[in-house]
């Protein structure tokens, strides 16, 4: 029973939408009807600016890692649940979100966060390597894809340094979900569409 409420738990944390409760809060904006209508960060950035922008980011990220620090609560103690499943339950929160009629964002972020709190090394090359891919492409989507790819590998090395498989698993299984939530960011990219980020 402790499971299914830590679970539980951890999805629900997952599904604050702090985009667009930031937009209707602050800016009177509905985020889901301006740019590309997802309530990530990047349409944030889009649409509200710099400053919703990155608490929205800081945000969605914390999600994941408060999703996995929940396992070293005290009274989750002794729970038989591995802390990236309950990051993955936030994850899955973020992108079907139960105070958004299930329309999320696209995983990115919060996914990040998941790795923020069960390996902060890992977490710090996936950051690096994502705003290198930024630099050199100016596509947030492009370069959340490369990291999908590369945090993969990342997690293979920890495997080999630790012993613990379970973060290529779960670093696998995120970065499909990134690309499944990426389709139409891929067909854009395919076609020379895809909008790029003037900022850096």
């Amino acid at each position: 029973m402790d499971t299914v409420i830590l679970l539980l738990l951890a999805y629900v944390i997952g599904s604050l939408p702090s985009a667009l409760w930031i937009g209707k809060l602050f800016y009177k904006t509905d985020i889901r009807e301006h740019g590309s209508g997802n309530m990530g960060a990047t349409n944030t950035f889009r649409v509200l600016g710099k400053k919703a922008g990155i608490f929205v980011t800081v945000f969605d990220i914390l999600k994941g890692t408060a999703a996995v620090l929940l396992v070293s609560l005290p009274v989750f103690a002794g729970t038989p649940v591995h802390p990236l499943l309950v990051g993955v339950a936030a994850v899955i929160g973020h992108m079907f979100p139960v105070f958004a009629r299930f329309k999320g964002g696209k995983a990115v972020a919060t996914s990040g966060g998941v790795l923020l709190g069960y390996s902060w090394p890992v977490f710090l090359l996936v950051i690096l390597t994502f705003l290198l891919a930024l630099k050199l492409t100016k596509m947030v989507s492009l370069s959340s894809m490369i990291v999908a790819v590369l945090g993969t590998l990342y997690g293979f090395v920890y495997y080999l340094l630790t012993g613990d498989f379970s973060l290529v698993l779960v670093i696998a299984l995120m970065g499909g979900f990134i690309f499944y939530r990426h389709r139409a960011n891929i067909a854009r990219i395919k076609a020379g569409t895809e909008p790029k980020v003037k900022w850096l």
